[in-house]
């Protein structure tokens, strides 16, 4: 594809190019990923002044996105993305590979630097999801501000880096500019601009922003700190698509192969049908979210969890979406039940779609994360009121279900730019039903073709 960046892009990859240091707080679907290779990709190719770049990312991300956004573009074909995961050997073995950009998980940062002590390779350093750095006392600041003198060059990308207040920016700034901003030290930092908050005798359990202090705040960093929401600008379509790879891990992917295998054999020389394409398409899109119905001696049909990839990346786009309400679909009720079981540890407000009074709470902002089956969204159902995100979590063939489902946040009356988020199982029927909706044909006769050009691959 050709990048035709829009006019705010064309702003950060210029501020980018000009500064050592700064942050992007650019709202999610802005193209953050895609700005920042275009940044790497002229530092190392047109302008020289890159020699090996660090990605940290979330551990879904860092699986795929990056990569899979530098062979999307034209203008990046010759940067060589190289992602530093999986186990120690593995990880040892990709850093000793050729490659310009590095993309690490932000759980092994700890290990990265003590790996590499005083010879540290990297001079340039991009923070995917910097607000995951918001801490002081975790172990992977204290690891990256002990070599943050051998980076020359350092990005930040977040859409909320101050969420839960601005405390959380200590640290993400100090890792741009050491402490001259903010203070060299959170105590510093807390004792100019905050007042302690509810407390005990002894114990502050949390501070409050002096009177004036967010203006202060913002005006010390804003000329290291590009803060953009997609509201902002009209050139923007009222409504983006965002797709995620969810990449299986070994285990998942050998079952899914296998399920993939063994089902399309089973109907031998069969002419497929509707009816049996759906069968098998229902069965991998299952395995693909992570769990499947099996049927025992008893009759009693029961949940097979397979893996947690899907759900694991889904949580991950919760934590980037920092607090905003989302409008969950899911495809089968054990995607539910995972669903709610992973939630119920963030202490997000969490509800099923079930009646009136959720619709009032969520419109009402009483909600967090809505769960929701497109089935359940009737016709004229306004949720617009209550949230701008729409996250995919499983995916079904019907274009009418899947266009109903996003018009209940994009519709007349939203005020924000609606995102809809895909989460998708990388090289699985997700992909097909993807290009199917896509294309916004006869999705049936979508499901058909799709399902005879696996049939010939594995058969091939």
């Amino acid at each position: 594809m050709i990048f035709r960046p829009h006019g705010y892009q064309r702003y950060c990859i210029q501020r980018m190019l000009q500064e050592p240091a700064l942050a992007l707080f650019l709202g999610m679907g802005l193209g953050k990923t895609v700005t920042t290779l275009t940044v790497l990709n002229d530092l190392k190719y047109n302008r020289f002044q890159m020699r090996k770049c660090l990605v940290i990312a979330p551990k879904k991300v860092a699986e795929d996105t990056w990569t899979r956004e530098q062979a999307k573009w034209e203008h990046l074909r010759l940067l060589k993305v190289v992602p530093v995961l999986g186990s120690l050997q593995k990880r040892i073995r990709a850093l000793a590979s050729p490659g310009d950009v590095y993309v690490v998980n932000r759980e092994n940062v700890a290990w990265l630097v003590d790996h590499y002590r005083n010879d540290w390779p990297f001079d340039t350093v991009v923070i995917d999801e910097s607000s995951s750095f918001k801490s002081h006392q975790a172990k992977r600041f204290k690891a990256l501000r002990s070599i943050r003198g051998h980076i020359s060059r350092l990005y930040e990308l977040t859409g909320t880096p101050a969420a839960n207040g601005y405390m959380d920016l200590w640290a993400q700034v100090y890792l741009l500019d050491g402490g001259r901003r903010l203070g060299r030290t959170i105590t510093e930092y807390r004792n100019q601009y905050f007042i302690p908050g509810s407390r005990n005798a002894t114990t502050v359990f949390s501070y409050e922003p002096r009177d004036g202090a967010q203006g202060q705040i913002q005006e010390r960093i804003r000329d290291i700190c590009i803060s953009l929401s997609a509201e902002d600008y009209l050139e923007l379509p009222e409504r983006m698509d965002s797709t995620r790879y969810v990449r299986l891990d070994a285990k998942a992917q050998k079952a899914y192969d296998e399920m993939e295998r063994q089902r399309i054999l089973e109907f031998g020389d069969t002419v497929l049908d509707a009816g049996s394409a759906a069968v098998l398409t229902n069965k991998l899109l299952q395995l693909g979210n992570g769990a499947m119905y099996s049927e025992g001696e008893d009759g009693r049909r029961r949940v097979v969890e397979i893996h947690g990839n899907k759900v694991e990346a889904f949580m991950e786009l919760v934590e980037e979406l920092n607090g905003k309400p989302a409008l969950v679909f899911y495809n089968f009720q054990h995607d539910l039940e995972r669903l709610e079981r992973a939630l119920r540890r963030t202490g997000l407000r969490v509800r099923r779609l079930e009646g009136s009074r959720d619709i009032e709470d969520w419109n009402g902002h009483r909600v967090d994360i809505l769960l929701a089956h497109p089935a359940s969204v009737a016709y004229g159902l306004n949720l617009q009121q209550g949230g701008s995100d729409v996250v995919w979590f499983g995916l079904n063939w019907s274009l009418e279900l899947y266009q109903q489902a996003n018009a209940r946040l994009h519709r007349q009356g939203q005020e924000h730019t609606v995102f809809v988020h895909h989460l998708v199982v990388a090289g699985s029927v997700d992909e097909d039903v993807m290009a199917a909706l896509g294309r916004k044909g006869d999705c049936q006769a979508e499901l058909l073709e799709a399902l005879k050009a696996r049939v010939d691959r594995i058969r091939g």
